[in-house]
């Protein structure tokens, strides 16, 4: 971690741990932060058992928090309106907590199902992951409460059961049925790298160097302010479909089936379930190939790679939209190396893989096209590979 991080780190946790004093009464028990991704290649293959290559933002979200010894849960934000959530952790289920606070909740909610001696808290939250830019800030606000409580509480707990707890929370308490690679990303990523995702066996993860600054490149996030929301049923209708498939196909998932047998095995699916299995049995190539590409040192190689993924995304899983095409075609016309949407879909973020130097170019023509077309001026962030969900306040007490 940069120094420079490392002084913003600290400068954020004092002024959350400060906040949470004026609201609860007293010092945090520590501060801990949990950062949003993005997905450099991979997308809708983590529900399909597939392959991912994410990695951890230098945004996060940070939290303070403090046991409580009666059993209740006690959630602000300060991004969520002002109020305070209070709940008894006893009574906490499914669909019971609507909005923001039913992602923490849930994380409490699935520790507890879970078996695990978890009781109640007080918790203050602040970000700078943007929400619905399809950079994971739910994920993130999950993961600093599994962190959080599994050093509060003595759990102990790997860092993909963790992952496993917060996805469980989206599934089942928010009912969102996203995959396990957000989860991961934010709680086992490292710096300087990307996390080479196997989602059927997560524990497996492996780090793959993504050194941007020695290669003369770097990574660009444009954020289209066009928002979404994955429990509107899209995206369960879209895992639902791949399920289908699968069981039609005679494997237990997608992952299954080869890129080589993709040309036999498309005619005996109904026409519906076609682009689906063609997008996620070729993404799953192309993390592949991205893997093998940085393993080699060939970090520009990534370029026609994101872009192909985007044409998959846009033509075959149909969860791009106007904003995010032109974006792509944009950074690409401006000499961007390669880029696309990245996240579950239906608006969010794009990026963009350009040469040093060459940002302002790229970031000013995408403004310059949504101007042209009577969007909202995007939002522009150059991103570098930053660290996982992590303490950042005082040693915490154990139950």
């Amino acid at each position: 971690m940069s120094r420079t991080v490392q002084r913003d780190d600290d400068s954020r946790a004092h002024r959350v741990a400060d906040t949470f004093r004026q609201l609860f009464g007293g010092a945090p028990d520590g501060v801990w932060a949990a950062p949003g991704r993005v997905n450099l290649i991979g997308e809708h293959t983590d529900y399909n058992d597939g392959f991912a290559l994410p990695m951890a933002l230098p945004q996060t979200t940070l939290l303070a928090a403090r046991t409580r010894t009666d059993g209740r849960l006690r959630l602000h934000s300060a991004h969520g309106g002002g109020g305070t959530t209070e709940l008894a952790v006893a009574e906490l289920a499914p669909g019971a907590v609507p909005g923001w606070a039913g992602y923490p909740a849930g994380v409490v909610w699935a520790l507890a199902e879970a078996g695990h001696p978890v009781g109640g808290a007080d918790l203050h939250f602040d970000s700078t992951v943007p929400s619905g830019a399809g950079l994971s800030s739910s994920a993130a606000l999950e993961c600093a409460v599994a962190v959080a409580y599994d050093e509060l509480y003595g759990l102990r707990l790997p860092g993909p059961e963790l992952a496993r707890i917060a996805q469980r929370a989206e599934n089942a308490f928010v009912g969102v049925p996203c995959g396990i690679m957000d989860q991961m990303a934010s709680v086992c990523c490292t710096a300087e790298a990307a996390l080479h995702l196997d989602a059927r066996t997560p524990e497996d993860h492996r780090q793959v160097p993504f050194g941007l600054e020695g290669r003369g490149l770097r990574l660009l996030v444009i954020d289209t302010r066009v928002t979404h929301d994955l429990g509107d049923g899209a995206y369960a209708a879209l895992r639902a479909g791949c399920e289908r498939a699968a069981a039609l196909l005679g494997l237990p998932a997608l992952r299954d089936l080869p890129a080589a047998e993709l040309p036999k095995a498309l005619p005996a699916l109904p026409g519906d379930l076609v682009p689906l299995v063609r997008h996620v049995v070729t993404e799953n190539a192309r993390v592949e190939e991205a893997v093998a590409r940085l393993r080699e040192g060939d970090v520009a190689a990534l370029g026609p790679i994101l872009t192909a993924g985007h044409a998959s995304l846009r033509d075959d899983y149909r969860v791009s939209c106007p904003e995010t095409d032109l974006a792509v075609t944009a950074a690409l016309d401006a000499g961007a190396l390669g880029a696309r949407m990245t996240g579950g879909g239906f608006g969010g973020s794009v990026i963009a893989l350009v040469e040093a130097g060459r940002e302002s170019a790229v970031g000013g023509a995408v403004t310059a096209a949504f101007a042209a077309a009577g969007h909202r001026p995007p939002h522009l962030l150059e991103v570098t590979p930053a660290a996982g969900a992590r303490r950042l306040g005082p040693p915490a007490g154990t139950r």
